[in-house]
């Protein structure tokens, strides 16, 4: 699990979040034959001790990969309502899927929750004190 900003944040500001899982496989052996089984990442939650909670389809991608300016909001965004800190757990829903002997693929119903790591978030508050011009002109310009 990684974010950006990288273990802090700012208050009500998106933290963008990134799940580092992929599809998972394994094989063996079941009386006396192979068996294969495969999980694959089909959902994501992250969940924060203050309470802040996203669920989202995608692992997340960083600003760059997207395209997006830094603090902009992603499908895998969240935001601290209040300044303190956090740890933000992410759970990764994988579904299942088992061949055996060599035959065709069968779904296996429902999906299996894996903790996948943790990160410590320092939340602060942030005043600007930077301005583009004139606040009593342009009250809504950058700063104001």
């Amino acid at each position: 699990m990684s974010s950006e900003p990288s273990g802090w944040a700012i208050v009500r500001r998106p933290v963008n979040l990134i799940a580092e899982a992929g599809p998972v496989s394994r094989t063996g052996s079941l009386l006396g034959r192979p068996v294969e089984v495969a999980f694959t990442p089909v959902g994501y939650e992250w969940l924060a001790s203050t309470g802040e909670r996203l669920v989202a389809d995608s692992a997340g991608r960083s600003w760059r990969e997207l395209g997006s300016p830094e603090l902009s909001s992603t499908e895998t965004s969240l935001r601290f309502e209040r300044a303190g800190r956090s740890t933000v757990t992410l759970t990764v829903h994988y579904a299942a899927e088992y061949r055996f002997a060599g035959s065709a693929w069968r779904g296996i119903p429902g999906t299996l929750a894996i903790e996948a790591g943790s990160q410590q978030f320092l939340v602060g508050s942030f005043d600007t004190v930077l301005t583009d011009g004139d606040c009593r002109a342009n009250p809504s310009g950058p700063g104001c």
